[in-house]
């Protein structure tokens, strides 16, 4: 049901006029007559919207045995398919890319959009918000749809929407591409944030090892006949030399950590059917018996291609046995570098940028030359910067010390949550949640400990900082097809407990209290609701969290700036 069929709904149950409405809720009559036609939306987070819910609470109170709270109208508007959650920074930094990428005339733009030029400027600069998003993206829409027609403008736009450029000749659609991506900020091309995040949502490493049969695997003993050192040419040669280093480096005694980095390319080797299983198969070697890696990835990339090479080694990552880094600076255009190290073999390569082919790598077994690889390996370490902290079961107690010193640090944090947050959460609430499952009394301390250490952390962060938590608001419905689970990721406690529907509101409506109490809190509510299994938390221009609840509960917290920045500016997208 889509926002003004719901208010036309409550308006007729109330049996009140537009005219009784705008009294109520003290919106003018013509605002409501745009709403019950369905011309204009509210923003979730408007005031307009906030007198709007109500105004109708108030009037429910005639109707006996009807009444509602502001709340319970708040809520069934959430689900509306075409409701507006705005982030009005997302669309000043939207609006500046598209006036830069179309090199747009702000006089004729601010002419056409009856809008002050001094006005504009101050919300391009972020000096001042825009007090009507939809509108003025409406306005820009139709400047765009009507000035920016040529067959490059519309090429620069489907590259920005992700769409063929001929769809766009229609002005029509092209009034819409516009508006919904300067509102929603996403376009028809799937988000590879998003893809990333998806990955990660739904991996789950116990099928994963069923999969690749992993729990069977043997770590041979047999011996690997290699002399002391060889030379490999071309691309055959050298997918073997990699298979090589890892047979040596599986079979020999050493339980030293592998220092691994390459910036060659490797659309070629993949393109043969069976390297990249044989070279899979060897990492799963490597860490069956128990090797710790230090990746050092090759950044320097487009975006979407740095994100599906990191989605590779996701399962890896999952093992809590990679350190992943990366080079701040571009390495070098020309000239092409591989090494990867362990306690008994190293492999280094070369080659000419665009050469790969006509390139040599070397692998050694000599006592000297290894250890020669392995200090410019730990040199290339000492260079290289954390990609992402990654902390499993096994280094929880680090993990908790991240948290409380950085809580005592200053800087605005954002979260998108699949669930309330637990420090909203009343301590007897919890103990009688936890007291109608089967918790065994150490998993119940553990639980309220986790919960009262979370509610000291956020009393600091908020005495200097401000803080906002999304989390999707479902109908009855929704919650019976996908019911939602207290996040314990953050204790790595494996074992769900799942809300009965009153519990959920519940929880959402302590939540609101919460907000009432702390001026520096926000609760930001939506209707968006994609991952069932991860938390998002952000500190905004430090670092990124992403918390896995379960199959395995693990947190990745990422330190590179242009994946922060993208997580960042990450907006969960709309789920039909």
């Amino acid at each position: 049901m889509k926002f003004f069929e719901k208010l036309n709904e409550y308006m007729e149950g109330m049996n009140c006029t537009a005219k009784e409405l705008s009294n109520a809720s003290g919106l003018s009559p013509a605002t409501i007559s745009r709403y019950k036609n369905g011309e204009r939306i509210p923003e979730i987070d408007s005031e307009a919207f906030g007198q709007l819910c109500e105004g109708l609470a108030d009037l429910s109170k005639s109707n006996v045995g009807a009444e509602l709270s502001k709340s319970e109208i708040e809520r069934s508007f959430y689900i509306c398919p075409d409701i507006i959650a705005t982030d009005k920074e997302q669309f000043r930094h939207k609006l500046n890319i598209l006036i830069s990428v179309l090199n747009i005339n702000i006089s004729k733009l601010c002419q056409y959009t009856n809008y002050e030029t001094s006005a504009l400027f101050r919300i391009r600069n972020g000096s001042r918000k825009a007090s009507d998003p939809v509108k003025l993206a409406a306005d820009i829409s139709g400047y765009v749809s009507r000035e920016c027609g040529e067959e490059k403008d519309r090429q620069v736009l489907s590259e920005l929407f992700g769409c063929p450029a001929d769809e766009l000749s229609d002005t029509a659609v092209l009034y819409k591409m516009v508006s919904d991506w300067l509102i929603t900020g996403q376009s028809r091309s799937k988000d590879e944030v998003t893809g990333f995040l998806e990955k990660l949502n739904e991996f789950d490493l116990n099928e994963y090892i069923k999969a690749i049969h992993f729990d069977e695997l043997k770590v041979p003993t047999a011996p690997f006949q290699l002399p002391t050192s060889k030379a490999y040419f071309g691309l055959q040669e050298m997918m073997a030399s990699e298979l090589d280093f890892l047979k040596a480096t599986v079979l020999s005694k050493s339980k030293e950590p592998v220092i691994m980095y390459s910036d060659m390319p490797m659309e070629e080797m993949s393109k043969d059917p069976e390297f990249p299983k044989k070279w899979m198969f060897g990492m799963a070697m490597m860490l069956k018996k128990g090797l710790h890696l230090n990746m050092i990835h090759n950044l320097d990339r487009p975006f979407n291609e740095m994100l599906l090479g990191l989605e590779s080694f996701i399962p890896m990552y999952m093992t809590g046995q990679i350190s992943p880094f990366y080079f701040d600076k571009p390495q070098n255009t020309v000239f092409l570098h591989f090494l990867k190290v362990s306690g008994t073999a190293a492999l280094t390569g070369e080659a000419i940028a665009g050469n790969h082919e006509s390139g040599k790598y070397y692998l050694t077994k000599s006592k000297e030359e290894v250890a020669y690889y392995q200090k410019r390996a730990q040199d290339m370490l000492t260079h290289a910067s954390p990609l992402m902290d990654i902390y499993t079961a096994e280094n929880e107690e680090k993990l908790n010390a991240f948290l409380l010193m950085d809580s005592g640090t200053g800087g605005n944090r954002r979260s998108i949550l699949s669930a309330p947050p637990l420090y909203s959460m009343e301590r007897e609430r919890l103990e009688h949640i936890l007291g109608e499952r089967t918790f065994s009394h150490a998993e119940k301390e553990k639980v309220l400990n986790y919960a009262d250490r979370q509610k000291r952390m956020i009393e600091d962060l908020l005495a200097s900082s401000e803080v906002e938590d999304e989390i999707p608001i479902l109908t009855k419905e929704e919650f019976q097809r996908y019911p939602i689970s207290i996040s314990l990721s953050g204790i790595f406690l494996e074992k769900d407990i799942v809300y009965s529907y009153d519990e959920y509101l519940e929880h959402i409506r302590l939540t609101e209290e919460f907000e009432n109490r702390h001026k520096n809190y926000r609760l930001k509510k939506t209707s968006a609701f994609v991952f069932r299994n991860l938390q998002i938390h952000i500190h905004e221009g430090k670092w990124a969290m992403v918390s896995k609840s379960k199959s395995p509960a693990i947190h990745f917290v990422i330190h590179h700036p242009k994946l922060c920045q993208a997580i960042e500016h990450f907006v969960p997208p709309m789920v039909e």
